[in-house]
């Protein structure tokens, strides 16, 4: 068969971000008031300060007011959750985002918890994945969410199909697995504890690799004609599937960068400017 064709994310996060600016231009001058994300960062590893970089530049450019509020790497969880509850009570905030990693001495999920789910635009709370399940009124997380546009971009069904997620955090592989589940997939979650993890690839229509190591999903495992979808980003820019051998079996596939990353931050601007549209009654 001939090679996958690729899945442009970062085609699609452009005309969705496109669209984004040209409603929080609207909303502002309806309501005088910009849509304005919260970024919580906690120490000064270098990664996560050119994420956070790179998303204040994305939000400059869609219209979207960015404050970020920098934290020590001492910051324990007592405060970390008290600055999140008092930007979740500040109304000039529309949206909250906390960078992650925190450090292991911090409650992650406490703090997650501690962002009202009115404002919770990275769908990261109980309440979001919540909304999610039962297919309410809500905010995705972020990735899962852009997955599930790609899918609707190619016109990849999910109804019918045989779903493999590979990976279950609580931010990606878990919600991903919900989202196609209410799109009626059959859907099966692999993890590091799953027995003869290629066999359970094999039959999977929709591959969904989200587990954070490189190169784990080889293009030999991959049925002929499934989509293969890269949610992992690891050193090298390098995803979680063995690019040139699944493409050679693929009928779609993620490249790994351009995929699924720029969806991420696709949805999370757009679901800012949501957030900042109902808070606003607009």
């Amino acid at each position: 068969m001939s090679p996958a064709r690729l899945m442009d994310g970062a085609a699609l996060a452009r005309q969705i971000v496109e669209k984004t600016a040209q409603r929080a231009a609207d909303l502002t001058d309806r309501t005088g008031t910009a849509p304005c994300l919260a970024t919580v960062l906690v120490g000064e590893d270098p990664a996560s300060v050119t994420y956070v970089r790179m998303k204040q530049n994305r939000c400059r450019a869609a219209g979207i007011d960015s404050r970020r509020v920098a934290l020590p790497a001492t910051t324990g969880t007592e405060e970390l959750v008290g600055t999140l509850r008092s930007l979740s009570q500040d109304p000039s905030v529309h949206g909250i985002l906390l960078q992650h990693p925190v450090g292991e001495h911090v409650d992650e999920r406490a703090a997650f918890e501690a962002i009202a789910p009115e404002k919770d635009v990275d769908g990261v709370t109980f309440a979001s994945f919540a909304t999610m399940s039962f297919g309410l009124p809500g905010f995705v997380s972020c990735t899962p969410g852009g997955i599930m546009r790609l899918l609707d971009a190619y016109d990849v069904d999910p109804a019918g199909k045989r779903a493999v997620v590979v990976g279950r955090s609580a931010i990606l592989g878990k919600p991903v697995g919900m989202l196609l589940l209410a799109r009626n997939a059959t859907v099966t979650y692999c993890h590091s504890r799953t027995a003869d993890l290629a066999s359970v690839v094999r039959e999977a229509d929709i591959v969904v690799a989200a587990v954070g190591r490189p190169r784990l999903v080889r293009g030999e495992d991959v049925k002929p004609g499934a989509v293969v979808i890269d949610a992992g980003y690891n050193e090298g820019n390098v995803g979680d599937v063995d690019f040139d051998s699944a493409a050679e079996r693929a009928s779609l596939i993620t490249p790994v960068p351009g995929g699924v990353g720029p969806m991420t931050i696709a949805t999370l601007l757009e679901q800012t400017v949501e957030a900042a549209a109902r808070q606003l009654g607009a």
